[in-house]
């Protein structure tokens, strides 16, 4: 059996490189190409990977156009969301599949396989399926968590607790809660003092996404605040 070719997309180098580490053992299986997401994908994979970390949700615009790149086999959302709601919207905007980032390697493994062939397409675990934190993110190092480190770099890159409950799915209270624990874990008092602390630890983009502008709820754009 051929090995599966997977394309990378998320804007955050260490996040990228987290996920091949973890399919490192895999090789024979996954073969992962890294995309550079100033360009489109230009070699034919069988799977997109798109990782929702620090970036719009898998029921958006970006989804929908990768699902329309000719180079793109079938485009798989790889996200902490785990709302069924949502895992419906993001299939009907062109999903193939829906994998937790909660999964084991050996399970994340199995689910992209499954997808390639056609079979199940959600991969969520169950209740017996412990929680991992897969792959890598910025701030790790210094005891943030996936959820805490997302939060912090879209307040670097510049979005109101608004913006990022909906960029997120989050709520407002859950942000709040979010930045509260962040702020306690690298020493911030203030949003300015933690986008410097982001700016300086790596929270900025490694690649700029070029993408449609994404509506808001009430139909105008949202652009983030300088």
């Amino acid at each position: 059996m051929n090995a599966v070719r997977i394309a990378l997309v998320n804007d955050y180098e260490v996040v990228a490189r987290g996920v091949v580490g973890m399919l490192r053992s895999y090789q024979n299986r996954i073969q992962v190409v890294e995309l550079d997401l100033n360009k489109q994908v230009d070699e034919s994979v069988d799977i997109a990977l798109y990782d929702t970390f620090a970036g719009t949700q898998g029921d958006r615009v970006a989804v929908k156009a990768l699902a329309a790149n000719p180079a793109v086999s079938a485009v798989v959302v790889y996200s902490w969301n785990l709302d069924p709601t949502h895992i419906a919207a993001v299939l009907t905007n062109g999903a193939a599949g829906y994998i937790s980032k909660g999964l084991p390697a050996s399970m994340f493994v199995a689910a992209l396989e499954a997808i390639n062939r056609g079979g199940d397409r959600i991969h969520i675990g169950g209740k017996s399926t412990p929680t991992v934190m897969a792959g890598d993110w910025p701030g790790r190092e210094e005891g943030l968590t996936e959820r805490e480190a997302e939060v912090l770099a879209l307040i670097t890159q510049g979005l109101s607790n608004a913006e990022i409950a909906e960029r997120t799915h989050l709520s407002i209270n859950s942000i709040k809660t979010y930045i509260r624990s962040c702020y306690r874990s690298i020493g911030a008092t203030s949003r300015t003092n933690a986008v410097l602390w982001g700016i300086e630890h790596g929270f900025r983009p490694d690649r700029v996404r070029v993408d449609h502008p994404e509506p808001a709820p009430g139909g105008s754009e949202l652009a983030p605040q300088a």
